[in-house]
C-alpha cells in the first residue's frame, strides 16, 4: 500500500486561509465527490470550526456533522481535539470531556486527532480513554516545536507514552510550519523504530519547508500525510493535494488517487473561495519570520489584530520579539491554542504598555499557576513570583480540581437546549452559544410567519386558479422563503 492522505479542505484550510468562514451550504454540493476519491480520511470538524459556526455563522456545528456524515459513507471523518479543552480555550471537567467525546461519535466522527498545547499527556488521558471505549480510532499527536528544551528523544518518548495510553497512531504535528525535511526524516525513523502505529505528518507551508519535509518523512516510514486541495492550499495551509499525489505517482508511495478527480474538486473550490474573499489572510505566501520568532502565520493575524485594536500596528517588530522571550520565561509552550493566544496577549501587553508584566490577563496567570498542564521547562521563578506571588501553583492534572459542568450548564441553558448536543455547546461557549440558541428560537418564529403568509398566498392564488409550487428543501434562505416573506409584507 502507498502512501495515504488526509484532506482538510473542509476544516484546517479555510481555518487557515479564510478565517474558518466556509459554511455548510459550501462544503455539501461536493461532499460525494471527495468522497469518492479515496482518501484515508477527511477532516471536517474540531479545531476553531465549532466556536466560529455558533458565532459568525449562526449554525449548529453539530447539525454540519450529521449531514457531512449523511453524504461521506466510505471516507473517515476526522476531527480535532484539543484534549482537556475540548475546542474551547480553558480546562473543562472531565464529565464534560465524556459527553462531547461520545456525542461527537455518535454524530459521525471515526478518528479523533488528541492534542494537548503543553504536549502534558495527562491532558489527554480522558479524551483518549472515551474515544477507546466508544470504538473511535485514536490519534495522539504530537505538538512540535523548536527550543533548548525539545529534541528528538523527548518527542519519541511522548509518541512512546500516547501508545502506551492506547493511541491507535501517531501524528507528529508541526502547526508553524517548523520541521525541516532533514529533522523530519530522523524524527519519523526515530518514531517508527520506537512506536509500532500507523504515523501521519501534518504540516503547514508558512516556512516554506512542508512540501519537502513530506518526501523525507514518507522516506523515513509516514504513512499518511496531511494535504489541503490545491485551490485551499499554501500560505498558511498544507500542501497541495495534487502536487503530493503527481510527486509520488509511479513511486513505492504511489497514492493511486486519480488527479483528474481531484481537479474537479480544485475547480469547485476555487469558485467557493471567491465567496470569501473579505476572510483571506494576510499571509499568503512563504513567511521566513516564522523560523526566527516560531510564530506561526494565524498567530501573526491575531497579534496584528490585537495591536490595530490598540492603535499600536507600528510595534509589530517589537511584539515579533517579545514573543519568544515571553516564550522562554514560561516554560517554552508550543505556540498553538490556546498556549498561542496567552503568550501573544502577554507580549503585545509587555510592548503596548511599556512596562513588562505591568497587566496580566487572567489567562496567563492560570497558566502559571499550573491550569493548563505541566510547561516544557519550569517557568523562571522571577516571573512565577511577579505575576503568582505567594500563592501555591498546582502540581497535579488540572483537571482533577474541577467540579463536574454537565448539570449545572443544563441547568443554566433552560429550554433553550433542544438535545445534549446543545448542552454541550452551552457548556464550552455559554455567551456564545445562548446568543445562538436565542437566534435559533427568533429564526424558528419567522418561520411560522412565513409558512402562514405561504398559506394566504396559496389560498389566494388558488381561488384564482393560480398554480403555486414551492422548490423542494427547507433553506430559510431560499429564493422561495424571500419571496414569500415579501408577500406577506405586501400582505398580498
Amino acid at each position: 500500500m502507498g502512501v495515504r492522505i488526509t484532506d482538510t479542505v473542509l476544516r484546517d484550510a479555510h481555518q487557515s486561509l479564510l478565517a474558518t468562514r466556509m459554511s455548510t451550504q459550501d462544503m455539501l454540493p461536493i461532499a460525494e465527490k471527495l468522497d469518492s476519491v479515496g482518501y484515508h480520511s477527511l477532516e471536517v470538524w474540531g479545531g476553531a470550526t465549532f466556536d466560529s459556526a455558533l458565532r459568525f455563522l449562526k449554525e449548529d456545528p453539530w447539525e454540519r456533522l450529521r449531514l457531512l456524515k449523511k453524504r461521506i459513507k466510505r471516507t473517515p471523518l476526522q476531527m480535532l481535539l484539543r484534549g482537556q479543552n475540548v475546542l474551547g480555550y480553558r480546562h473543562y471537567a472531565d464529565d464534560v470531556v465524556e459527553r462531547f467525546v461520545v456525542k461527537a461519535f455518535q454524530n459521525g466522527v471515526d478518528i479523533f486527532r488528541i492534542f494537548d498545547a503543553v504536549n502534558d499527556v495527562r491532558n489527554m488521558e480522558t479524551a483518549i480513554a472515551v474515544a477507546k471505549r466508544e470504538g473511535g480510532h485514536v490519534q495522539g499527536a504530537i505538538c512540535y516545536t523548536i527550543s533548548p528544551v525539545h529534541n528528538r528523544e523527548l518527542y519519541v518518548d511522548m509518541a512512546r507514552q500516547l501508545a502506551q495510553m492506547g493511541a491507535d497512531s501517531i501524528c507528529i504535528k508541526d502547526m508553524a510550519g517548523l520541521l525541516t525535511p532533514g529533522e523530519t526524516y530522523r524524527l519519523a525513523k526515530a518514531i517508527k523504530e520506537a512506536v509500532p502505529l500507523p504515523l501521519q505528518l501534518h504540516s503547514h507551508c508558512t516556512s516554506g519547508m512542508a512540501d519537502m519535509a513530506y518526501l523525507k518523512g514518507i522516506e523515513a516510514g509516514v504513512d499518511v500525510v496531511d494535504t489541503a486541495i490545491s485551490t485551499l492550499a499554501l500560505g498558511t495551509s498544507m500542501p497541495p493535494t495534487e502536487s503530493m499525489v503527481a510527486s509520488l505517482k509511479g513511486t513505492p508511495y504511489d497514492t493511486n488517487l486519480d488527479i483528474h478527480l481531484l481537479s474537479e474538486i480544485a475547480r469547485y473550490f476555487g469558485e467557493v473561495r471567491k465567496r470569501y474573499r473579505g476572510f483571506e489572510s494576510e499571509f499568503m505566501g512563504v513567511d521566513t519570520n516564522v523560523l526566527t520568532y516560531q510564530i506561526p502565520g494565524g498567530m501573526i493575524s491575531n497579534l496584528m489584530s490585537q495591536l490595530r485594536e490598540q492603535n499600536a500596528l507600528d510595534k509589530l517588530p517589537q511584539v515579533l520579539e517579545e514573543t519568544p522571550r515571553v516564550r522562554e520565561e514560561l516554560g517554552f509552550p508550543p505556540l498553538v491554542t490556546p498556549t498561542s493566544q496567552i503568550v501573544g496577549t502577554q507580549a503585545v501587553l509587555n510592548v503596548v504598555t511599556g512596562e513588562r508584566y505591568k497587566v496580566i490577563p487572567k489567562e496567563v496567570r492560570q497558566y502559571v499557576q499550573g491550569f493548563y498542564g505541566r510547561p516544557p521547562r519550569p517557568i523562571k521563578d522571577e516571573v512565577r513570583e511577579l505575576i503568582c506571588g505567594e500563592e501555591v501553583c498546582i502540581t497535579c492534572r488540572p483537571a482533577d480540581l474541577l467540579e463536574p459542568e454537565m448539570e449545572r450548564a443544563r441547568r443554566e441553558v433552560g429550554g433553550l437546549a433542544r438535545s445534549e448536543e446543545d448542552v454541550l455547546s452551552y457548556a464550552l461557549f455559554p455567551g456564545v452559544a445562548r446568543e445562538y440558541f436565542e437566534w435559533r428560537e427568533e429564526s424558528r418564529a419567522i418561520d411560522k410567519e412565513l409558512v402562514a403568509a405561504l398559506g394566504a398566498v396559496l389560498e389566494r392564488s388558488q381561488g384564482q386558479g393560480r398554480p403555486v409550487v414551492a422548490p423542494a428543501g427547507d433553506n430559510r434562505t431560499s429564493p422561495w422563503k424571500a419571496a414569500a416573506r415579501r408577500a406577506a409584507m405586501r400582505g398580498s
